[in-house]
Parts: C-alpha cells; sequence; structure tokens
C-alpha cells in the first residue's frame, strides 16, 4: 500500500546524511509539480484552508538558501553567514541543500497561478536563513552561534537537517537556550540506518524526525532510536536547487525534516497561543502509524508517534495539554510530559514532574506500615522487657530479610532508570537496537 492511501513519509539529506542527490533538468510544470508526491499526499489544498504558514518564521541552518530562486522569492530574510567572511545568507550558493530545505518548507511555485516549480507545504512562511557553511556537518559547524541567532530573530521553529556524532557544551547551552525561548527544533535522524543516536537530534528538547518512503515503509537508512518522535517524506524528493539547473532530487531525512518544520510552522500560524512542545503534540497526536502494525508502543524506535498528517493536526479538536508536550526536556528546564500524561499513548498515571521528587501513595502507605511495624517493635521489647520474658530478637520472624517487615514493600531505588519521557533523557546514547533487517 502506497504513501498517499497510508499517508507515511520520507526525506532526503545532504546534512542529515546524504544518500541520493541528483540535480533534475529544467523542467515544465508537470513535471516538477507533478513529481511532488509527498506534497500530493498531504492534500495541501485542504491544508491550505485551514493555515499556509503566515506570519511564522522557519529559520534554515544549511547551506545558505538561494533568496533569489524563482519559487522562494520573497519568502528568505536576509539572514546571516557563520562561514568565514560572515554577511547574509540569502544569496546564491554552491551547495543547494539549504534552498531545498527552504523550499519544501516555504517554496510558492511561479509562472501563471504559481503552477510551476516547487510549492512548499507552509507556502506564506518566511524563511530565515542561516549559513552554517557550504560543506554542512563536521566540528568546524559549530551550531551555537546559528541557534542563538535564530532565536534572537524571531524563528519560532529551526530546521537541523544536518547530524553530527557529538555536540559541544556550547552546542547544548544553546539548544537549551531556544527550548526556555519556546522555539520548536526540528532535527533529522540521520541515514546511515543505525540505532546510534546522531545530533542534534538526539539531544533533549528537539523533535526527532525519520523518514518513510513512498510504499510506505520506514526508510532503511533512516536512523532510529527511542528519540523518533515523527516521520515524513523522504525518498526521491523533487525541490528547488541552484543554477544552472533550478531543481534537484533527494533522499533521506534532511526532506522529512523539512516537511515536519513546515507542518509545525502551520500549526503554529493557525495556534499562536500554543506552545512549543504543544504543536509537537498536535503533531504526534494527530500522526498515523502504519497498517499491520497493531503490536508497536509508541513511541516506536523506527516510527515515533507515525507519519505526520498536517490537516488533521490542524483541523482536529485536541487538548493543548501540557507545556513541553511530548519532548524529552533537557536537564536544567521545566521537566516534560514525554511518555506521561499528555504523550499519545502514555500512562494516564504517569506524572510528568522530576523523577525522585513525589511520592506514589503505594510508597506512603508502605511508609506508614513500616512506622506501624517499627513501632510495633519498640512496644513489644518494652513489654517483654517488662515480664522479663526471653522472646524472639528484633527481626526475627516475620520481620527479617531484605524485603523489610512484613506488608513493607522491597525498597527499590526510585529514578534509578530514566524515561525516555523523563528530564534529562538521552543525555547520553539510548541502547542500540536491531539494524532493519
Amino acid at each position: 500500500m502506497g504513501f498517499t492511501r497510508t499517508l507515511r513519509a520520507v526525506g532526503g539529506v545532504a546534512v542529515a546524511g546524504a544518500l541520493l542527490l541528483t540535480a533534475a533538468p529544467t523542467a515544465s510544470a508537470d513535471y516538477i509539480r507533478d513529481g511532488q508526491w509527498a506534497l500530493d499526499a498531504f492534500n495541501p489544498q485542504k491544508v491550505w484552508k485551514e493555515s499556509t504558514g503566515k506570519n511564522v518564521i522557519v529559520a534554515v541552518i544549511d547551506s545558505g538558501v538561494d533568496g533569489g530562486h524563482a519559487d522562494l522569492k520573497g519568502n528568505v530574510l536576509p539572514g546571516k553567514s557563520f562561514d568565514g567572511g560572515g554577511g547574509t545568507a540569502d544569496h546564491e550558493t554552491v551547495e543547494d541543500h539549504g534552498t531545498a530545505m527552504a523550499a519544501l518548507i516555504a517554496a510558492h511555485g511561479h509562472g501563471p497561478g504559481n503552477a510551476d516549480g516547487i510549492m512548499g507545504l507552509a507556502p506564506d512562511a518566511k524563511i530565515l536563513p542561516i549559513k552554517m557553511s557550504e560543506a554542512i556537518g563536521g566540528d568546524q559547524n559549530n551550531i551555537d552561534g546559528p541557534l542563538r541567532y535564530a532565536v534572537d530573530h524571531g524563528a519560532k521553529v529551526i530546521n537541523m537537517s544536518f547530524v553530527t556524532p557529538r555536540l559541544t557544551q556550547q552546542e547544548t547551552d544553546a539548544i537549551n537556550y531556544a527550548v526556555k525561548k519556546d522555539v520548536l527544533l526540528v532535527g533529522g535522524s540521520g541515514n546511515e540506518g543505525s540505532g546510534k543516536p546522531l545530533y542534534p537530534a538526539g539531544a533533549p528538547g528537539v523533535l526527532a524526525v525519520g523518514a518513510v518512503a513512498k510504499d510506505g515503509k520506514v526508510l532503511g537508512e533512516s536512523n532510529y532510536g527511542p528519540h523518533i518522535r515523527l516521520i515524513a517524506p523522504g525518498e526521491k524528493i523533487y525541490s528547488a536547487g541552484t543554477p544552472p539547473k533550478g531543481y534537484r532530487q533527494g533522499t533521506g531525512t534532511s526532506d522529512s525534516t523539512a516537511y515536519v518544520s513546515a507542518a509545525a510552522a502551520l500549526v503554529r500560524s493557525k495556534y499562536p497561543d500554543l506552545t512549543a512542545g504543544q504543536v509537537a503534540n498536535r503533531l504526534t497526536r494527530t500522526a498515523i502509524t502504519p497498517d499491520g502494525k497493531t503490536d508497536i508502543q509508541s513511541p516506536d524506535p523506527k516510527y515515533g508517534y507515525g507519519v505526520i498528517r498536517p490537516y488533521r493536526a490542524l483541523s482536529e479538536h485536541i487538548p493543548a495539554g501540557s507545556k513541553n508536550g511530548p519532548l524529552t526536556m533537557p536537564k536544567d528546564t521545566e521537566s516534560s510530559a514525554g511518555g506521561g500524561t499528555d504523550a499519545p499513548g502514555g500512562n494516564p498515571s504517569a506524572s510528568s514532574g522530576d523523577a525522585g521528587i513525589g511520592m506514589s501513595p503505594l510508597a506512603i502507605a508502605g511508609i506508614a506500615v513500616g512506622v506501624i511495624v517499627v513501632l510495633g517493635i519498640v512496644i513489644a521489647l518494652i513489654v517483654t522487657n517488662s515480664k522479663r520474658r526471653n522472646g524472639p530478637p528484633p527481626g526475627g520472624t516475620g520481620f527479617g530479610g531484605p524485603s523489610g517487615g512484613a506488608g513493607v514493600p522491597p525498597q527499590y531505588p526510585y529514578g534509578s532508570y530514566q524515561q525516555p519521557g523523563g528530564p534529562g533523557g538521552y543525555q547520553t546514547a539510548p541502547p542500540n537496537y536491531p539494524p532493519r533487517q
């Protein structure tokens, strides 16, 4: 069963992992626009009756964006280049990855009725281009400055279609800064087909995105793990490119990340009072899991909560939920409801507070029983001594052993296992899962 019927997604990557990057020839409307199978699957005309992304700025931290492209003209802000000479990031670039991501988010097409070229999922959103370098990835591209610049210049969504094996403390602090400023961070999981998390997608506070193919199955190259929250289209995705061709095709999690960023922009535009976590809550609660996957538990390490469905995220009645929604929060920020009451499929009895701070009624009852038992022992000893009888020593029958006294539950250390949605989750690498067969 194909993507359109089951609403699954795909994505292309150059920073989150490049798989297939081929330039498409300069094409007519029926070649490029008709090739946007992922956009068609979202039923965009219906989506745009609800929201077009107006009044939302999406930062694209990447290789820069060609703001002069016919399909993007007017939707690209100057931005900033952190690559050597500085300056703006809205001019023609050698590497077209950033232009492609921006187009999937906010391109408006061109020609009569804008019928030609690429159309983005949020065509009225504004793109804030932030250039790291022409060759994205590697230790030379510190995202500390780009993240802070994006936050300080009005971005409500930040698209990060790139990966790195680790983050510096400065970069982690910048992610925390963005989270505290209520910016939704969207990161691609990478294209190694591995269960090892890559960053920034694997960092707390980031909405991690995998890719799905046109046939509705998770892309074999899409990285997976317990940090994955959503999947979106990522196979053979047409998008804008740099001259002379003007268009390109890619496969991987970069494109899927851009689609999720666009969906987030749509939601933030229609529901401006929602927090970043509540926007993620709408996206995850309306996502769809694959047909025949009734046995998976959300979030699944490959599917997360499922494939984005922008129209449902915009139109369904969904309680706002907690501030952080399904996002795992950094340690020094307010803890999230990830895995709790506001996470799809969460346990209604789970606490959204910090692990170890509160006590359940069972624990309180156990302590109370323990106190009573101890008091009983003390009274029995006093009575025994006063009557000069020889009784069983303290801790004798019914009271000894590693499990404590009768009726007192074993005292397992609370909080020794960090739940995925708890504070500080995934600061270290999560367990590896067997590779996709």
